[in-house]
């Protein structure tokens, strides 16, 4: 199946279920060509009866993402590609299920069909995911702002912890304070910066274009001494993020949520050791944190 093929949907009205189809083998194949680590988490932690949403979920943003990147160059068609997604969430969350579709948009049809609750951290994961691929559609190529990135890290950290809550020890106690989402923001932090280099050369800009401004910097002079500097701030405040999320997850309910959050953070304090390591000049890759010295650290191996 191409990944270019986009149909619009046709909806029908009313409760009307669509023909079983084979959605889980294909997002758990996805999830395990994309994601090792993801595909492993799911498998081993998630809970029994939620393992085939939990690839769904994983899966179709993977492909809504890469869509976007990869797929459509031009910035119309990324946001139309992105307001098309959104209207199909909002069909389906009222009862208006797709009668024609993509499979992968089947995966997420069949997710929000098995849980269509107007609360649910499925809601708010797949709503806050969407989000966030509609913010990447429209940003490409142009600075973003400081407001901006603390929104983009604030809809992504509530996806994941939401995800995490919802697919790992559902109904078990978890607080609710402000320190919720601090460790999935030290991830997201982690992980742009991690993907800096890369994202420049494709076009997406992950500092502040108030701090540039400041410094009379452009975007790619990521070896320069201000750029680093803001690098080391951001590592800093991502390991904050992080001490106050263990905090947070010691007071989880469920032992395989706690584990889950702790790999999580784990898999990006290794980031952070290796951009310090590298005195905070950003490279193109870090393979070292997939060497099993990083998961060691992590306590499992993917």
């Amino acid at each position: 199946m191409s990944m270019n093929l986009v149909v619009d949907p046709v909806f029908n009205a009313g409760n009307q279920r669509l023909p079983a189809d084979a959605s889980h083998i294909l997002a758990s194949s996805i999830t395990q060509a994309s994601s090792k680590q993801s595909y492993y988490t799911v498998r081993c932690l998630v809970d029994r009866t939620r393992i085939d949403d939990a690839y769904r979920a994983y899966a179709y943003f993977r492909w809504v993402d890469d869509n976007l990147d990869e797929t459509r160059q031009n910035k119309e068609s990324r946001i139309a590609f992105a307001n098309q997604q959104t209207a199909l969430i909002n069909h389906c969350y009222h009862g208006n299920w797709p009668q024609r579709i993509l499979p992968e948009e089947q995966m997420l049809v069949n997710l929000i069909r098995r849980n269509n609750e107007q609360s649910s951290g499925l809601r708010i994961y797949i709503e806050n995911m969407m989000a966030v691929m509609q913010f990447d559609a429209e940003r490409k190529g142009r600075l973003i702002s400081q407001s901006e990135l603390d929104n983009y890290a604030y809809l992504l950290a509530t996806a994941v912890t939401e995800a995490l809550h919802y697919f790992i020890g559902n109904g078990r106690y978890a607080p609710g304070n402000e320190t919720r989402y601090l460790a999935a923001t030290g991830a997201h932090i982690a992980h742009m910066l991690r993907d800096t280099v890369l994202d420049v050369a494709n076009g997406y800009y992950n500092i502040p274009g108030e701090y540039l401004a400041a410094h009379n910097l452009q975007p790619w002079d990521i070896g320069s001494e201000a750029y680093r500097m803001w690098v080391k701030q951001r590592v800093e405040l991502a390991r904050t993020y992080f001490q106050t999320g263990k905090q947070y997850l010691a007071q989880v309910e469920h032992t395989r949520c706690r584990i889950a959050g702790y790999a999580y953070i784990a898999r990006f304090e290794t980031v952070l050791d290796l951009i310090e390591k590298d005195n905070y000049f950003l490279r193109v890759d870090y393979p070292e944190r997939k060497r099993a010295s990083a998961f060691l650290k992590m306590g499992w191996s993917a």
